[in-house]
């Protein structure tokens, strides 16, 4: 094995250590040393490969991110924005449904400051954008980026809900519970669709 290939390899294992921790133990968990440790390496040698714990973690972060832009560009796609604004939205919540422990790193940790790390966030700004330009085909009269933000919180918030026990106590029938999802994103395309306009005048 030559040596670029160690150097690789153990980078790779470092990373896939990494992810582990935090699957089993949460982001609090990991540590370059702890990494180190399940590795049966010495304590510096994780560092020859990341300068220090958020450098390994942004990384993983950046992959995850990754996964979760290319999730979202392959649902089905249609000319429609409206249609393609409603696959998207249940492409989010099928992400976050079937990959909870990925989607509370992205969504539910603090995560390593963007601008030392700028490729962590190069395919979130990518997840984003398809959002957004979805969005700036309907020709709305209120800023495309505006109605990003309140699409994608909407459905972070109930994603965040499903994810949880929340909703087993509030003894709603089983009729609210199957169509909560369909209600939720025919609610979003009316708000989005609704004349209403921000007003930004300065009265001041």
């Amino acid at each position: 094995m030559t040596p670029k290939s160690q150097y690789e390899d153990l980078r790779e294992a470092c990373l896939q250590e990494a992810i582990t921790i935090i699957e089993t133990a949460g982001v609090e968990g990991l540590s370059l040393r702890e990494v180190s440790r399940r590795l049966g390496v010495s304590h510096q040698a994780p560092y020859k490969h990341f300068p220090s714990r958020d450098h390994i973690l942004a990384e993983v972060v950046s992959r995850t991110f990754k996964e979760f832009a290319h999730h979202l560009d392959n649902r089905p796609r249609f000319s429609n924005p409206h249609a393609d604004l409603e696959t998207m939205g249940h492409a989010y919540l099928t992400y976050a449904l079937e990959k909870p422990l990925q989607y509370r790193l992205l969504f539910g940790t603090p995560l390593p400051e963007p601008a030392q790390h700028p490729e962590m966030m190069q395919s979130a700004q990518h997840a984003f954008a398809l959002l957004r330009d979805c969005i700036a085909r309907m020709s709305l009269n209120t800023p495309a980026e505006l109605d990003a933000l309140f699409v994608w919180s909407t459905m972070h918030g109930l994603a965040s809900m499903l994810q949880t026990q929340a909703f087993n106590g509030l003894m709603l029938s089983d009729h609210v519970l199957t169509n909560a999802v369909q209600h939720t994103l025919f609610r979003v395309e009316a708000a989005l669709t609704s004349r209403g306009t921000l007003d930004n005048s300065d009265e001041g």
